[in-house]
């Protein structure tokens, strides 16, 4: 398969090349393209045949279901029942964004979509070029991060060709993606809602609507999911990696000993740090910033720079707290494996 690359204006993007990717959803085939958190590979969310050819360019698991991304609420409502009043709230406050709720679907969702169960995850993101093409589509489309699975999420379109080129009809190049995560999952069939995966949009300004939500489960053996990035090794680098936590002094301390094992027994270590003072003789030390926001942008960048630098072993700095800072930290705790 030939795959097509589209640079599309993000700002203004020309309605001819929005047309032509349309019209390759439209027969049933795939189209990587930008959101505000990450790429997506889009197909159309009511066609199996399609969104089959997602799972298998991703290689992914047939079971992790995928997020229904619209336009309008007249397509929210064409995929979903009647929602609670707190996902209403929540809709009118933070779409379109980086936020993604689950909802009891209708049966027009096919069972592929969302891993059997009888809800669906479905969002509306904040970019013009994704909104311009699901609405020139004129149909809902699955988006999963236009990567191979597991790997880290794609941040440009030159990621995804790395990954997916030849396996994907259509790329979209329309920059880099503002935030560099994915989106907030929020579970709104329970009471209260479940935090089912932090993202770019911080629960703090969530629970100003919803009141206090349940936590998320960290493990990536809960079954069944109800949410992607909730099972398996996710957002993950080739190398094994390993998060070293406790005090400033320990952490660092521990890190030059893993990292002189690492080097003694002949790998090629990195070190993925947030403090710009720190680093080890004979490793690859890449700095992803300390403010929330460069971090998010940067992470998935860094990661995928250590593939190319051929890493055997990464070993990173803890990094955590409230805000973006709790997505930043699930996605480091997934590369690792839970490490």
């Amino acid at each position: 398969m030939m795959t097509k690359i589209l640079k599309i204006n993000p700002i203004s993007p020309e309605p001819s090349k929005i047309k032509e990717a349309a019209e390759v959803i439209n027969r049933g085939g795939t189209v990587a393209f930008p959101t505000e958190t990450v790429y997506g590979l889009g197909a159309d969310a009511l066609n199996p045949e399609a969104i089959r050819k997602v799972f298998k360019a991703k290689g992914r698991p047939p079971d992790n279901p995928l997020i229904v991304h619209i336009s309008d609420m007249d397509t929210f409502q064409l995929v979903a029942k009647k929602p609670v009043k707190a996902a209403i709230d929540l809709i009118n406050r933070f779409w379109p964004g980086p936020l993604t709720i689950i909802v009891k679907k209708k049966k027009i969702v096919p069972g592929i979509v969302t891993g059997g169960l009888d809800t669906v995850a479905v969002r509306m993101p904040d970019n013009k070029i994704a909104l311009s093409l699901i609405k020139m589509a004129g149909v809902p489309l699955v988006a999963p991060s236009a990567n191979l699975s597991g790997k880290p999420s794609p941040t440009r379109s030159r990621d995804v060709a790395a990954d997916l080129s030849g396996k994907i009809d259509v790329i979209i190049d329309g920059g880099k993606t503002r935030i560099g995560i994915e989106s907030t999952v929020i579970d709104m069939t329970t009471s209260p809602p479940t935090l089912l995966r932090p993202g770019g949009l911080p629960v703090e300004e969530i629970e100003k609507v919803t009141g206090p939500l349940q936590g998320f489960l960290a493990s990536h053996e809960s079954k069944p999911a109800t949410s992607p990035g909730m099972k398996y090794r996710h957002y993950a680098p080739k190398a094994r990696m390993v998060i070293i936590v406790g005090d400033s002094d320990a952490v660092q301390s521990d890190i030059m000993k893993l990292a002189e094992k690492g080097l003694k027994d002949g790998e090629k270590v990195g070190i993925l740090a947030f403090h710009k003072e720190f680093r080890v003789k004979g490793c690859i030390t890449k700095y992803a910033g300390s403010r929330p926001g460069t971090v998010a942008g940067r992470l998935f960048d860094i990661l995928r720079e250590f593939d190319k630098d051929g890493v055997d072993l990464i070993i990173s700095e803890p990094y955590g707290g409230s805000g973006l800072k709790l997505g930043i930290a699930d996605r480091l705790r997934r590369a690792a494996g839970l490490k």
